[in-house]
């Protein structure tokens, strides 16, 4: 046992060493993973044998939970939801045009079987989240037309649609399968998959809204088990889990929660490690010894996926919505393979269906093809096609984002002698440019009003214009759009959830302390505190 425990944190650590050292030298780290599960498996230096690939899928499975919620998790909502019916059929039509396409592609020129040729389009369908996410962040990526939210979206989407065709597909191939049972199939997929993840959102949603005064670390255990709950709730009713999983993500990562930064830190680093876990098993399941035998088969379809497949759907989806060609051929360009396609690869490998064709090294090439050549070139190709967008942070189409706003927070304790005590908040007039927006009282928090009376032993909590520093409070952004109901209201006039504030309101390239009587403008960003 304690072997196997040096194994694994030698692993890591050189996982670690390997990301840093990737970033350094503009190679995908993912394809690092890879390489260092080569050298440690079969055919690699320290020859450890490891070929069972049923545990390798029930490992995986668990590892692309945590990867698909934090990819609903971490999707900012407000910046995608302009490009949400784009990002959607590019996830569903998008990603069966490509299965259709590349499966007739391995049935019609590469003499495939037509099943063993549909099920590896569908294993290929999909792009994958986490290459995509690291490296629109890693290299700071904005891009025209809001793209980074569409490529996000689609590629945090589009997994469970590339899980359900490849089911599908594995159900025929067993044999005994009818129309009936595929209509029945599809729907319970789709049905309990979109109902569990909503409900297990709303119930998330509504337990972290009261647990306000807990330890620290137990609402981050709770969302943990949220995304467990997702999967199995929609899987054991025979919905599709992925697909819960990332709704359940979406929808609590647009919620205002307490301690959301702590909360995306640590899925942050979670689903690291997954990425981590899934390309080493990827790399010591390997027998690069029979890459040779598989490579030119192997290529072609890359080549195909790369170059035919992936353009024709984009293009064939985007050209009704007149986004620009330059706009499509990035999008399909950014069709990185990864992850998904491994984990369904080794799924398809296990099953009773399993065909004579080496699949899971067909995708291993496929999979370091795709990352290596368009992981690497993704930037340059941004900039070739003038669709780096310079003006805006790539990291707003992201929901743990938040502006960086020059707001410091003052705590003062109201002593017996002290000016304010037993004075109602609306009778202090010695507050220039500052704001109270918490009354710290014993235990308890209290947002405050302009009746509310200051007591003896009170700590108040001032906002003024400077860097911010954190004592609990939750901020949040309001953009104020041109449908806005609250254009023209002051601010006394606005009604926010119980216990939110108005702190700052950015107006251009100004920022100010707003008081009851400032009237909101279009355009204007309210920056509102929640306890």
């Amino acid at each position: 046992m304690t072997n196997y425990i040096l194994i694994v944190t030698v692993v890591i650590l050189l996982c670690l060493f390997l990301n840093k050292l990737s970033s350094r030298l503009g190679i995908p780290v993912l394809l690092a993973f890879i390489l260092l599960g080569m050298l440690f498996g079969t055919d690699g230096l320290l020859k450890i044998s490891f070929d069972n690939y049923r545990i390798a899928e029930e490992i995986c499975t668990v590892s692309l939970i945590f990867i698909m919620f934090y990819g609903g998790f971490g999707t900012n909502w407000k910046q995608a939801k302009p490009v949400a019916g784009k990002a959607v059929l590019l996830s569903t039509l998008g990603v069966l045009l490509t299965a259709v396409a590349t499966g007739l592609f391995c049935y019609g020129v590469l003499h495939f079987r037509f099943w063993e040729s549909m099920l590896i389009g569908a294993v290929l369908s999909s792009t994958d989240a986490a290459s995509v996410f690291s490296i629109l962040r890693s290299k700071q990526l904005n891009l025209k037309d809001n793209t980074a939210s569409m490529l996000e979206m689609e590629s945090g989407s589009n997994d469970p649609c590339s899980y359900m065709l490849t089911v599908i597909i594995l159900a025929v191939m067993k044999g005994g399968f009818t129309g009936g049972s595929l209509v029945r199939l599809v729907v319970l997929q789709l049905v309990f998959g979109v109902v569990v993840g909503v409900i297990v959102a709303a119930f998330g949603a509504w337990v972290l809204s009261q647990m306000k005064n807990t330890s620290d670390g137990v609402d981050t255990i709770f969302v943990f088990s949220m995304a467990l709950l997702a999967y199995a709730g929609a899987a054991v009713l025979g919905g599709n889990g992925y697909l819960s999983t990332y709704l359940a993500g979406l929808i609590l990562g647009n919620r205002p929660l307490h301690n959301k930064r702590s909360l995306v830190h640590f899925f942050d680093g979670l689903t690291g490690l997954m990425q981590m876990l899934i390309f080493f098993l990827l790399g010591l399941l390997s027998f690069p010894s029979a890459l040779p035998g598989i490579i030119p088969v192997a290529f072609a379809i890359a080549l195909f996926l790369t170059f035919v497949a992936r353009p024709v759907s984009v293009f064939a989806i985007l050209t009704p919505f007149r986004c620009s060609v330059r706009q499509q051929l990035l999008v399909a360009w950014s069709g990185l393979r990864g992850a998904a396609s491994i984990v369904f690869a080794i799924l398809a490998t296990v099953d009773p269906a399993y065909t004579k064709n080496d699949l899971f090294h067909i995708v291993i090439f496929i999979v370091l093809f795709s990352i290596s050549i368009q992981g690497s070139l993704l930037g340059i190709m941004a900039r070739k096609l003038d669709m780096i967008d310079d003006r805006n942070n790539v990291m707003k189409t992201f929901s743990d984002y938040s502006e960086e706003v020059p707001v410091e927070f003052v705590k003062i304790v109201i002593k017996k002698d002290h000016p304010w005590a037993g004075r109602m908040i609306k009778d202090v007039t010695s507050l220039p440019d500052l704001l109270l927006v918490l009354i710290l009282r014993g235990e308890e928090r209290i947002v405050p009003k302009g009746d509310t009376v200051i007591l003896e032993g009170d700590r108040i909590v001032l906002s003024a214009l400077s860097p911010e520093e954190h004592l609990g409070l939750y901020l949040s952004e309001i953009s104020i759009d041109k449908e806005s109901p609250w254009i023209g209201l002051p601010l006394s006039k606005v009604k926010l959830e119980e216990g939110s504030l108005v702190l700052v309101l950015m107006r251009e390239d100004r920022v100010k302390i707003p008081n009851g009587n400032t009237v909101i403008r279009e355009n204007d960003i309210l920056v509102v505190s929640q306890v």
